[in-house]
């Protein structure tokens, strides 16, 4: 048994980051398919802790950094989040809040449908719908006590280990959905986005580090009143309000936040965080998935593809930012805002920026997807028990 601690366990994960940059570099079908590096690099290591376990290896990890950076890549998204842009493009944030709403329907009408269809329990199909793939882990382990007080047994082991599955799903496929779709319709970036993007502020790198970590400090006692209230949401949304103010007073006053320390701190903390979930949440948890669930999940996440790609990408504008925007959704309603945002930004490193799509995936996945899902999961819960048991 090897136990990692934190730093063991970050040093890990820079490993991982500089064995995909090596392998992207060497396997051109990694980078043809779009497929984020701190995913490649996240395999790789899952892979090989997956092996030594198969030898009799045992490892554990520290999950303190992996949740620290975390809270800072959603912080950092608060921080960017100013409401200049969000005003000016608010069409589309609305438009992917409505795709999101609808796609978390369907996938616990699929999921529900598929339950009785194998003889589940209906309420199973929720767990493995909007719960776990739109929801994520985090949503998973929140509601899994209150499907077990349902009659779901193991409902949070199931949850998360469904979510895994979508995790892995969004991370290979959702930029393949955005670079399918671009070279499909011969799609390119607008020309003069360069200068709408975030990066136009420049400001004080001292005072964005510690916005940073104020907004870290003061939105964890928010959680921690949101979850007294009994109400069910991941931990980094105190976080990401803070920011959101702290965003606004700043684009008010002097504009001191500086977007390039904001985007590389993100950055950095997303690619260290996606290397870090895929070590420590255990892929071998997939094997123990009866053959069932993985049918409806499969099904999951086809028909999710499926809508991102015929209906997610007209509806958000049939242009360049609605193919990135789309690679976004399906990265968020498979698996974690992490996922979409690493999806949209390997296809902008090598199509074009796509600030359209770079703020309103955030917003909508992080913040608005979260308050609004609770009532799709509870809803979907409530109309099983009335009339399907």
């Amino acid at each position: 048994m090897w136990k990692a601690n934190a730093p063991e366990t970050l040093a890990l994960a820079a490993g991982g980051l500089w064995l995909a940059r090596a392998a992207h570099g060497r396997v051109g079908a990694l980078n043809r398919w779009n497929i984020p590096q701190p995913v490649t690099g996240g395999l790789l290591l899952a892979a090989a802790v997956a092996a030594a376990r198969s030898a009799g290896f045992e490892c554990e990890f520290d999950t303190a950094l992996r949740d620290l950076f975390t809270l800072v890549f959603f912080t950092a998204i608060g921080l960017r989040a100013s409401v200049e842009l969000l005003r000016r493009d608010s069409a589309t944030v609305l438009i992917c809040l409505a795709l999101a709403l609808a796609g978390a329907e369907l996938q616990n009408g699929i999921g529900i449908a598929g339950a009785k269809l194998l003889g589940l329990n209906p309420l199973l199909g929720i767990v493995a719908g909007a719960t776990t793939l739109a929801g994520g882990p985090a949503t998973a382990l929140a509601f899994g006590k209150t499907f077990e007080e349902m009659g779901v047994a193991d409902a949070q082991t199931v949850g998360l280990a469904s979510a895994v599955f979508g995790i892995l799903a969004a991370g290979l496929l959702g930029g393949a959905v955005g670079g399918w779709l671009i070279r499909r319709h011969g799609l390119i970036a607008r020309a003069g986005t360069e200068s709408e993007s975030w990066e136009t502020q420049r400001g004080e790198w001292v005072y964005s580090l510690a916005a940073i970590a104020l907004s870290m400090g003061a939105g964890s006692l928010i959680s921690r009143c949101i979850a007294a209230a009994g109400v069910t949401l991941p931990g980094y949304i105190g976080a990401m309000i803070v920011a959101a103010v702290v965003r606004w007073i700043d684009d008010r006053g002097a504009r001191r936040l500086d977007e390039g320390v904001l985007e590389r701190s993100g950055t950095l903390s997303l690619g260290l965080f996606i290397v870090m979930a895929l070590i420590t949440l255990k892929l071998w948890v997939l094997a123990a998935l009866a053959l069932p669930l993985l049918l409806i999940l499969t099904v999951q996440v086809v028909v999710t593809t499926l809508f991102a790609v015929f209906i997610a990408y007209r509806w958000l504008g049939r242009d360049y930012e609605g193919a990135v925007t789309a690679a976004g959704w399906t990265g968020f309603m498979l698996g974690t805002t992490a996922n979409a945002v690493a999806c949209m930004a390997v296809l902008e490193s090598t199509h074009g920026p796509a600030p359209r799509a770079r703020l309103a995936i955030p917003v909508v996945g992080a913040f608005l997807i979260d308050f609004t899902n609770s009532f799709v999961i509870l809803s979907g819960a409530d109309f099983v028990r009335r009339y399907l048991l």
